[in-house]
């Protein structure tokens, strides 16, 4: 096939059906704590992606209980993966952040962590923890990378380096432990030709697993009011299928690529207004890429 895709290699890592179900733990982050920054990143708002039963006002073990009633109505032996996701979720002491994934391995039906992280956010000391985790359980640590090109990284107020990426992607596989990284297509400052050198920078990583998202402007964020004032180019649907076929081309095979977009609230978002679902993009995705012939690379 053109890409490896991640709902097939899911499947072949487990005997049953999984689902990943989002919590909130309460993290922080260092961009909005004061430690780098009060503002976040400038394209950041966490509530565009917590589903209702997310909710760092509830235990760890209630959300992930209301997740599982959500979606045991439709596949009832289901399997679970925990998916740390809101904010920075290993940016906290090790014995608060043992006791945190304890408690949602400990729910019945959870077999495995996904954990999504900031790469400046995970010591050496955590790391050789969640080495140990790994052995006895599924588990997938995900890094926002956002993008390789550190002027961008410095404009989106990221505060970290692309190289502070690679070197903590460089230190999980070192540990065996399955590695994803996050990227976002289309961030100001960013032309289609630093984008598609950018796959090639990409896929040089120890990386297992790539996320792909389109930039969506958020309502109320500091890149919203950089739009508003300086409006800059934002995909359309066609452009973004035909970016991303050509930025897929560029990655090597082995790679499993999880997502191509993100799917904002509506009411939230002030552009690329595509209304399209997510299996409907990757609908015309992959329907664009048998009509160019490039069902096989």
């Amino acid at each position: 096939m053109f890409y490896k895709d991640y709902s097939h290699w899911i499947r072949e890592q487990f005997p049953f059906r999984v689902q990943k179900i989002s919590v909130d733990a309460a993290f922080s982050c260092p961009n909005r704590d004061g430690r780098l920054s009060l503002g976040g990143c400038t394209f950041c708002d966490n509530k565009t992606f917590n589903p209702s039963y997310c909710d760092r006002g509830k235990s760890i073990t209630q959300q992930l209980e209301e997740g599982k009633a959500f979606f045991a109505k439709k596949y009832p032996e289901m399997k679970y993966l925990a998916y740390f996701q809101a904010y920075s979720n290993t940016y906290a002491p090790l014995e608060e952040l043992k006791r945190k994934y304890e408690e949602a391995l400990a729910v019945d039906n959870v077999v495995g962590l996904v954990i999504g992280t900031r790469p400046d956010c995970v010591s050496d000391e955590a790391l050789d923890y969640l080495q140990q985790l790994n052995q006895r359980t599924f588990l997938i640590v995900e890094y926002g990378i956002e993008s390789a090109n550190d002027n961008t990284l410095r404009r989106i107020n990221r505060g970290h380096t692309f190289d502070c990426s690679r070197q903590a992607i460089i230190k999980a596989h070192q540990r065996g432990i399955i590695t994803c990284g996050h990227i976002i297509l289309g961030l100001p400052g960013e032309d289609e030709e630093e984008m598609l050198h950018q796959a090639s920078t990409i896929s040089q990583l120890p990386l297992d697993i790539l996320k792909l998202h389109q930039l969506q402007i958020i309502k109320g964020t500091p890149l919203a009011k950089e739009y508003e004032a300086h409006p800059f180019h934002v995909f359309s649907a066609e452009e973004y299928v035909n970016l991303v076929i050509r930025y897929v081309s560029q990655l090597r095979n082995d790679l499993v690529l999880e997502r191509f977009v993100s799917q904002s609230p509506p009411n939230m978002v002030i552009a690329p207004k595509w209304g399209l679902k997510n299996h409907e993009f990757t609908d015309l995705l992959n329907k664009r890429i048998r009509e160019l012939g490039y069902d096989h690379r």
